[in-house]
């Protein structure tokens, strides 16, 4: 199984989250999920707005265009992109024609 997959035009991701990292990046896989590391904590919600900040950067997207489908007080996350204006060269996600 894949990390993503393609919904009509938006990007759904499995997402396995690390709070409080030294930096914020893409670090490669975590089983069949994409391991985020992000400087904020798990706190009140924080590290979930930091993930949609961070994702909207990365994908071009306005922060409204991204939303937590599932795990929000877990690690591990499905997040959905709607239809995102770039996508990270390093992710290898192929985009449909």
């Amino acid at each position: 199984m894949s990390f993503y997959r393609w919904q009509d035009k938006n990007l759904i991701l499995s997402c396995h989250l690390q709070p409080r990292a030294s930096k914020d990046e893409f670090s490669g896989l975590h089983g069949d999920s994409l391991k985020i590391r992000i400087k904020a904590p798990p706190v009140d919600g924080k590290a979930n707005d930091y993930l949609i900040k961070f994702l909207a950067k990365q994908f071009g997207v306005s922060k409204r265009d991204i939303s937590i489908i599932s795990g929000e007080l877990s690690r591990e996350k499905r997040v959905s992109i709607s239809e995102p204006e770039k996508v990270p060269e390093r992710l290898c996600i192929v985009v449909p024609s």
